[in-house]
C-alpha cells in the first residue's frame, strides 16, 4: 500500500547524500519533494502542511546543523514526525476492572467488520481471554450467519438469539448479551452492529442507543484503509455523532495510495489501535505507529517479525534443531527437520509479507512482487516424496531416486536436484552459524555458501576461500617438512646436526630468539627446539654478517 511512497521518500533522502552541510535550498527542496509524495499518497492537506512545517523547523535547527551527516539526520526527523501522525504510541486496550470488558465496533458497510469482529475475537483468545460475539446486525441480509462462521474459525462462541435479516431488536441483543456473558464466564464482549452504504440519522441513532444500553469500555470505529479521503469524512461524522475511542485499519495489504491510514489520526485525534493486513483470521495485530513509520522509509519491521517468530517455532524444537546442527557437523539434520521448519515458517503467514518486513525490501520490491508462495507447497510435495530413508539420509538419492521424487510430486528432475543441493548447502550454512564459525566479513575466514570470502551472494557453490597463488618455482617452499617420514627424519636429523655445530644456515640470529649472534655461539637464549628457516633466507643473514 506505501510502496509508491516509500520509493518517492528514498529518492528524495538519496539527493541529500554526500553532503556535509545543509543550506536552505536544500531544506525547501526537499520539503517539497515530501510534500509532492505525501500529497500524492492521498494524505490529507492539513496534516500534509503540519507535517512539513515541523520537518523543515527541526531541519533548520541545531541537530542537522551540527550533525556530522545531515542526511541521516533528516531522515531521523522524517520518521520521528511520521510516528506523530501515526498517533506517537502504541495504544492497547482498557480492560474493565469488572469483567466483562464490552468493545463495540462501528462502521460502514463493506469495511470488514464482521470479519475483523472474528479476528479480534481470536487475538483476543490468545491474549488468554474467554470472548463472546455478539450478533447485533440484524439489517444486513446473513449478518449472522456470517458471524457464527468467523466465530467457528475464530474458536469462540457467538450469542445470536436472532436471525437477523431484519428481524429482531439489536438493542435488546446488545442489551442482554452482558447478562448472558456473565452467566457463560465471559470476561470479553465484542458487539458487531450495523452498517450503512452511508452516514444516516438512523444508523447514527442505533449505535448511539446501543452504545448506552451496553455502556463499552472501548468503541472501535473500522476504516478501509483504500477508501481514501471519504474514509476521514465518515470518520469525523461519526465522532461527532456517536463517538468512538480507537479506529482499526483494514484492507492494509491492498494496492490504493493509503492516505487514509496516515491521516486518520492526525484528523479524528483518536489513535489507530488494530490493523488487518490480509484476508486470513490470524492477518490482525496490535497497530504500532514506530514499526509503520520503519516499513513506510524502507527500514523494515524486525521486531513483528521476531514476534511472529516466537509465537510459529517452539523452544523445545529450535533446542533440539540447534543441537542436530551443532553436532557432527550438521549431519544429524534431515529433511524431516527441514520440513517442520518450512511448516512453522509457513504459519508465520505469507512468505512475500515477511520477506517485506526486512530493511531494504523496498529494492527488492518487483522481485517480491514476482515471488510465488506456492513455491513452498512444491518443495513440500517433493520432500513428501521421499522415503523415510531418503529423508533420514539424503546421500542416498541417486538419479533414479531423483526421478522417482519428481514423477511423484509432479515436479521436473531439475527442480528436486536443485533441492537437494540447497539443502545441503543450507545444512552446511547454518551448522557454521550454530557452531560461530561464520566469517562475516571479508578475508575474515569462513562464510556462507555461496559467498565466497564471506562477501555478498553472487558466486559459486560452496566457498572454500580464495586461494593463494602458488610459487612457479613448485608446490613447496624451500626448508618446508617432506610428507615423506623417512626424509622428514633426514631433515630432522640435518638440523639437529647444524643446532650442534653452532651458528648454521638455519640458525636463528640473537634478535630472534636464537642460540647466539656471533660466530663463537655466544651465551644461550631461549632453546627454539627444530625451528628453522628456509636456507635463502639463511644465506641472506650470513652474507650481512
Amino acid at each position: 500500500m506505501f510502496g509508491t511512497l516509500s520509493d518517492r521518500l528514498a529518492a528524495t533522502f538519496k539527493t541529500l547524500r554526500g553532503k556535509g552541510r545543509l543550506s536552505e535550498e536544500d531544506i525547501d527542496a526537499t520539503a517539497r519533494e515530501i510534500r509532492v509524495a505525501l500529497l500524492e499518497a492521498d494524505v490529507a492537506l492539513p496534516v500534509v502542511k503540519d507535517f512539513i512545517a515541523a520537518v523543515k523547523e527541526r531541519a533548520r535547527g541545531a541537530e542537522v546543523s551540527q550533525a556530522l551527516n545531515p542526511a541521516q539526520q533528516v531522515v531521523k526527523i522524517v520518521n520521528e514526525e511520521l510516528v506523530e501522525i501515526l498517533g506517537g504510541e502504541t495504544r492497547r486496550i482498557r480492560f474493565a476492572k469488572q469483567p466483562p470488558t464490552v468493545i463495540m465496533l462501528a462502521g460502514l458497510q463493506g469495511t470488514g467488520k464482521t470479519s475483523l469482529a472474528g479476528k479480534l475475537a481470536r487475538w483476543l483468545k490468545e491474549q488468554g481471554k474467554q470472548p463472546l460475539l455478539v450478533a447485533a446486525d440484524l439489517q444486513r441480509p446473513n449478518a449472522v450467519n456470517q458471524l457464527q462462521v468467523v466465530g467457528e474459525q475464530a474458536g469462540v462462541a457467538v450469542y445470536a438469539p436472532e436471525p437477523g435479516n431484519g428481524v429482531g431488536d439489536p438493542v435488546e441483543v446488545a442489551r442482554s448479551s452482558i447478562d448472558h456473558a456473565r452467566t457463560k464466564l465471559h470476561d470479553v464482549v465484542v458487539v458487531d452492529t450495523a452498517g450503512r452504504l452511508g452516514v444516516d440519522e438512523e444508523m447514527m441513532q442505533q449505535a448511539a442507543d446501543i452504545r448506552a444500553a451496553v455502556n463499552p469500555d472501548e468503541t472501535l470505529f473500522v476504516v478501509d484503509a483504500m477508501t481514501g479521503q471519504d474514509a476521514l469524512s465518515t470518520a469525523n461524522s461519526f465522532l461527532d455523532g456517536v463517538g468512538f475511542d480507537g479506529v482499526v485499519l483494514t484492507k492494509l495489504d491492498g494496492d490504493a495510495r493509503g492516505g487514509a491510514a496516515l491521516s486518520v489520526a492526525s484528523v479524528t485525534g483518536r489513535p489507530v489501535m488494530f490493523a488487518s493486513a490480509g484476508e486470513k483470521i490470524g492477518d490482525f495485530d496490535v497497530f504500532h505507529p514506530e514499526r509503520m513509520a520503519s516499513r513506510i522509509l524502507d527500514m523494515g519491521d524486525m521486531l513483528t517479525l521476531i514476534e511472529q517468530a516466537e509465537k510459529a517455532f517452539d523452544a523445545s524444537q529450535a533446542e533440539k534443531f540447534a543441537r542436530k546442527l551443532s553436532d557432527k557437523g550438521g549431519k544429524q539434520f534431515t529433511f524431516d527437520d527441514f520440513l517442520e521448519q518450512m511448516q512453522a515458517v509457513k504459519k508465520m503467514g505469507s512468505l512475500k509479507s515477511l520477506l517485506g518486513m526486512l530493511p531494504g525490501a523496498g529494492q527488492m520490491r518487483d522481485a517480491l512482487e514476482d515471488f510465488d508462495d506456492k513455491e513452498l507447497d512444491r518443495v513440500q510435495a517433493m520432500i513428501f516424496s521421499m522415503t523415510p530413508a531418503e529423508r533420514e539420509n539424503p546421500k542416498i538419492i541417486n538419479g533414479s531416486r531423483r526421478a522417482r521424487i519428481a514423477r511423484g510430486s509432479g515436479t521436473q528432475v531439475s527442480e528436486v536436484n536443485q533441492l537437494v543441493e540447497r539443502f545441503f548447502m543450507a545444512r552446511d550454512m547454518m551448522s557454521q552459524a550454530a557452531q560461530g564459525k561464520m566469517g562475516g566479513l571479508p578475508g575474515m575466514g569462513g562464510g556462507m555458501p555461496g559467498m565466497p570470502g564471506g562477501g555478498m551472494p553472487g558466486g559459486g557453490k560452496k566457498s572454500k576461500g580464495k586461494q593463494p597463488k602458488q610459487s612457479k618455482k613448485g608446490k613447496k617452499q624451500r626448508g618446508a617438512r617432506s610428507g615423506n617420514p623417512a626424509k622428514r627424519a633426514e631433515q630432522i636429523a640435518a638440523a639437529e646436526e647444524r643446532r650442534s655445530q653452532g651458528t648454521g644456515a638455519g640458525q636463528l640470529p640473537s634478535a630472534f630468539g636464537g642460540q647466539g649472534g656471533t660466530d663463537g655461539g655466544g651465551s644461550g637464549g631461549s632453546d627454539n627446539g627444530d625451528v628453522e628457516i628456509p636456507g635463502d633466507i639463511a644465506e641472506f643473514l650470513n652474507k650481512n654478517r
